[in-house]
């Protein structure tokens, strides 16, 4: 393996969760009474911190900012059924990488709160070494929660891969220093992708697991 480092995203990369997000989203603007957000405007502002997202998704309503927050933390715990899944593969491809001697890492736009509920129901907290939110870090694209990572573990950005489904993700790698790889299957289309920095975009767990077991070999070629 190439990467002594792979950080990544949580909703869209590891779970199944945009539409659970976007639906919660308009679920609260309907509850709090203002104009409820497109799914794909919805979807754009996925990543961000909870407050920056209400903020950017709502810039006329600031009065309602507040609500808006309280209406969806308890829709998304307690009002919306959506199913959040992990992605096929997910879990096999994250204990591949452990079994290697790959150190995890999670950077995230969940709360801390949210974030260990999921690791807790998923069973994934064993895999990583350290996680970083959106209230421990400034939000994405800022690469504050990558820095923090890389400092903790005391890893260079070149021995470290960013893997996530956003534009935003893509931002925060670029700004960091660090190489990216793109999901397709969560927040961004792959046209969508194509425009960022990204070394290539997968559409799933199994061309993730190809592509990194490539650049293992050529790195190994290359010593």
């Amino acid at each position: 393996m190439q990467y002594k480092l792979v950080i990544f995203d949580w909703d869209g990369t590891i779970m199944d969760s945009v539409p659970k997000i976007v639906n919660t989203l308009k679920l609260a603007a309907e509850k709090v009474g203002v104009s409820v957000p497109c799914d794909d405007k919805a979807a754009a502002i996925i990543g961000l911190s909870l407050d920056t997202a209400v903020a950017t998704l709502f810039p006329d309503d600031n009065q309602h900012w507040a609500a808006l927050i309280k209406a969806y933390q308890h829709q998304y715990v307690h009002g919306d059924n959506t199913a959040t899944p992990l992605f096929d593969n997910a879990h096999n491809s994250i204990h591949q990488l452990k079994s290697q001697g790959v150190l995890l890492a999670v950077a995230t736009g969940k709360s801390r709160a949210g974030l260990e509920r999921m690791l807790l129901q998923t069973g994934l907290g064993q895999y990583f070494v350290t996680t970083r939110t959106a209230d421990e870090a400034n939000s994405k694209p800022s690469p504050d929660m990558i820095n923090q990572i890389l400092d903790e573990l005391d890893i260079a950005i070149e021995d470290a891969v960013m893997i996530g489904d956003s534009l935003l993700d893509m931002k925060m790698a670029e700004n960091a220093g660090v190489d990216a790889i793109a999901m397709s299957c969560g927040a961004a289309s792959a046209e969508q992708l194509q425009q960022s920095s990204a070394l290539t975009i997968c559409e799933n767990y199994q061309q993730l697991e190809s592509f990194l077991q490539r650049k293992h070999i050529d790195s190994m070629l290359c010593e």
